[in-house]
């Protein structure tokens, strides 16, 4: 794999030579994990669209606000790494990236799930913690491949009940939000086992109601017994 690194304590931009990679399959410019750097790369530039082949682009702890139209011409890529930035909003163009299974989006300024995300089918991988999401699309339902979801610390008060056709979720973290209830359907996300895997499922920090927290803390088994038991009833 073609991988370039780029480095340095003030970064502002990425070097214009950089571009004319067409053959780079992983471009990172994130500061080491073990560092409290940042830098300071606000915007990425459109000359990204030359670099076609990439696979990998790891663009974590910058300052960005905004992603380009010209990512969508990235078509090869498969990881995409932009947690700990400042970004809003994504462009609708990010829907081509029909290849793309792991996208981090951690730590940003997204007040709802961007519907273009729903686009991404081949998605396993979502973190999207740390935000300040208040909804959740119902086109959710598309991400039929998606297996791990991070949502923890947010603002979200409701799932749509479309949540429960990701029947290949093994981690669904919730935490830290305002959620008052589960999507009745919920029960059936069997993949979700956290009676045995604690780290499967997590509703810590929520004021949850219906099902309170201790049907919660006994799996999905007990979510869907304590629903049918108000059709039984």
């Amino acid at each position: 794999r073609k991988k370039l690194k780029i480095s340095g304590r003030e970064l502002v931009s990425i070097p214009a030579e950089v571009f004319g990679l067409d053959q780079l399959q992983a471009l990172e410019m994130s500061p080491e994990r073990e560092s409290c750097l940042r830098y300071r790369l606000e915007l990425l530039p459109r000359e990204i669209s030359r670099l076609k082949n990439l696979t990998l682009l790891y663009m974590d702890s910058n300052n960005l606000k905004k992603i380009p139209s010209e990512i969508g011409t990235l078509r090869h890529l498969e990881r995409l790494t932009l947690s700990n930035n400042n970004l809003s909003s994504l462009p609708p163009e990010m829907g081509a990236l029909q290849q793309l299974h792991s996208l981090h989006l951690a730590n940003n300024s997204l007040t709802h799930l961007p519907t273009v995300l729903c686009q991404l089918r081949s998605l396993t991988f979502l973190d999207l913690s740390d935000n300040k999401i208040v909804t959740i699309p119902s086109s959710i339902r598309h991400l039929e491949k998606l297996e791990t979801l991070l949502l923890l610390f947010n603002s979200l008060e409701s799932l749509p009940e479309d949540v429960c056709l990701l029947r290949n979720l093994c981690t669904l973290w919730l935490g830290n939000n305002h959620l008052r209830s589960l999507p009745k359907r919920f029960g059936e996300l069997v993949n979700l086992d956290w009676g045995y895997n604690y780290c499967s499922c997590n509703f810590e920090g929520n004021p949850l109601e219906s099902p309170p927290p201790e049907v919660c803390s006994r799996g999905s088994g007990e979510i869907r017994d304590y629903f049918l038991s108000f059709h039984r009833a």
